[in-house]
């Protein structure tokens, strides 16, 4: 499903949840219009948008649709471009901005987002992909790892923000993960090549606190079955509130 569209519906329907993407390929959609739409978003929503961005990196998806498929240099010059394009549009005034690959003259993004939009940007690597985040980010994800790999790139993302002056407790931790949770040890679906939360509630629990500790206030799961969800739901969400 496309995810602007699929948000404006979700928004409209449950006025009660916040929406947003994780994340966004940035290259499939030109940063200035990508602005208007989340200012657009933002004001119908009454300020419940938050809008994730990342490079972009599934390239047979870009290729099926008629996109050039940049390079791993360009499609960050690209983050960091709309990135900037965004913020600047955000301010009120007309905007101008010469890039390498995007510009914009005199343009205006009309009316100004209140609040601010949220950016979240997603992915762990660590010489641009996480000094983007530490310069433009409010939020940042990193999916399907263990805790040892999610507190090794915090500790990239936190040296970034120092380099920088700024201070990484502004920049929100969120992560990702497919979730599986059983009572029944065959019940709980792992995966070799990948970190999924699994195992019973109190094992899952144990997880989340771990990574709690360490800083992350926000989950965002993945349920491969109802009786799963139910579970977690019933048994592990409660603990949490």
């Amino acid at each position: 499903m496309e995810c602007f569209s699929t948000m404006c519906y979700v928004a409209a329907s449950y006025p009660h949840l916040k929406v947003g993407s994780l994340v966004l390929g940035q290259g499939y959609r030109n940063p200035a219009l990508l602005a208007k739409m989340a200012a657009n978003l933002q004001l119908m929503s009454g300020g419940r948008l938050i809008l994730g961005l990342g490079a972009g990196w599934q390239e047979h998806e870009y290729r099926s649709y008629g996109y050039h498929f940049p390079s791993v240099k360009e499609r960050m010059e690209q983050l960091e471009e709309a990135l900037q394009i965004m913020r600047l549009l955000w301010q009120g005034g007309p905007a101008t901005f010469n890039g390498k690959h995007y510009h914009i003259e005199a343009a205006h993004c009309l009316p100004v987002p209140q609040p601010s939009i949220p950016l979240l940007i997603g992915g762990g690597g660590e010489q641009r992909t996480l000094a983007i985040t530490a310069h433009y980010a409010d939020l940042w994800n990193f999916n399907s790892c263990t805790l040892e790999e999610y507190s090794r790139k915090l500790s990239i993302l936190r040296q970034h923000c120092q380099r920088l002056g700024r201070n990484p407790a502004e920049i929100t931790l969120t992560y990702l993960s497919t979730a599986s949770v059983a009572d029944d040890p065959a019940l709980v679906v792992r995966d070799p090549k990948k970190h999924f939360i699994a195992g019973s509630p109190t094992e899952v629990i144990r997880e989340l606190e771990q990574f709690i500790e360490v800083g992350v206030s926000h989950f965002i799961f993945r349920f491969l079955d109802i009786p799963s969800l139910e579970r977690f739901v019933r048994s592990v969400l409660p603990h949490f509130r």
